[in-house]
C-alpha cells in the first residue's frame, strides 16, 4: 500500500508531491482527504504516519493538518498547520489516500475538522508508543466530527489513544471500544470490525471488507475508505 524511496538520513528523504491531491488551479470544489504513509526508518516497520489536508470552495492551496513530534521541540506544540502541497512522500514513503470527500460535502466538513483541531488535548505532548501521537490526532478528529466515517487502518499506532476516560465512540463513530492508554483494548463497530488492542498492536477482522488485520500490516483484504 506504500512504497519508500528513503535516503541515508531524513534531510535527503523524498519529499515531493505524488499528484494524487486535486490541483487547486483547476479544482475549485472543496476538497478533504486523509493521508498514512510508513514512518520515517524503523518505526516504518511497525506503524504509519496520518495527515488530513484540506481545501475549501475556491481556496488556491491546500492546508495541512497533523502531529509531529519534531514540530513540538521546536515550536512549543505538536499541531502543525501548514498550507501548500497536500499529498508529499513523507520522508520516502508514498503516501495512500484513506479517506476522500469533494464538493458540498467536503465544505460542509471542513469548518468542523477545523474547529476539532482547535481544541486537541495533546498539543504539547508526544509519544511515538503508545501515544499521544500523529494518529491519536487524526483520531481524535474523527470522534470530534463522526459525519467523516473515517475507518483508519491497524497499523495507525496511537489511534487508540483517547483523550478522556476509557470508553468512547470508535474514530469511525459507527461503534464504540474500551481502551487503557493506547495499551490494551478493543473496538467493535460496524465500520472498524473487531478489533483487539495488545501493548499498541492490533488484530482484528474487517467484516463489511472483507479483511483481517495485522499489526505492522495493516487490512489485507479491500480498502473501503470513503472516496469522492
Amino acid at each position: 500500500m506504500s512504497h519508500s524511496e528513503t535516503g541515508s538520513s531524513w534531510r535527503d528523504a523524498r519529499q515531493d508531491p505524488t499528484g494524487q491531491a486535486p490541483d487547486p488551479a483547476t479544482t475549485r470544489e472543496a476538497v478533504l482527504q486523509v493521508y498514512g504513509a510508513r514512518a520515517f526508518s524503523w518505526r516504518g516497520i511497525f506503524g504509519i504516519h496520518t495527515w488530513i489536508a484540506l481545501k475549501p470552495a475556491d481556496a488556491d492551496e491546500y492546508t495541512r493538518l497533523e502531529v509531529i513530534g519534531w514540530h513540538l521541540r521546536h515550536e512549543g506544540t505538536a499541531l502543525s498547520l501548514s498550507t501548500g502541497e497536500a499529498d508529499n512522500y513523507w520522508f520516502g514513503s508514498r503516501p495512500w489516500i484513506i479517506a476522500e470527500y469533494c464538493g458540498d460535502m467536503a465544505q460542509d466538513l471542513i469548518p468542523k475538522v477545523m474547529a476539532a483541531a482547535e481544541t486537541y488535548p495533546f498539543a504539547r505532548v508526544y509519544r511515538v508508543w503508545p501515544g499521544p501521537n500523529s494518529n491519536s490526532f487524526t483520531a481524535y478528529i474523527a470522534r470530534k466530527v463522526p459525519e467523516l466515517r473515517l475507518h483508519l487502518p491497524p497499523h495507525a499506532l496511537g489511534k487508540d489513544y483517547l483523550d478522556d476516560g476509557v470508553v468512547a465512540p470508535a474514530p469511525s463513530g459507527s461503534g464504540y471500544q474500551l481502551n487503557w492508554f493506547g495499551l490494551f483494548g478493543i473496538v467493535a463497530a460496524l465500520e472498524e470490525g473487531l478489533e483487539i488492542n495488545l501493548f499498541g498492536l492490533v488484530f482484528g477482522i474487517d467484516f463489511k471488507g472483507p479483511g483481517v488485520k495485522l499489526p505492522g500490516l495493516g487490512l489485507i483484504g479491500r480498502d473501503r475508505g470513503p472516496r469522492c
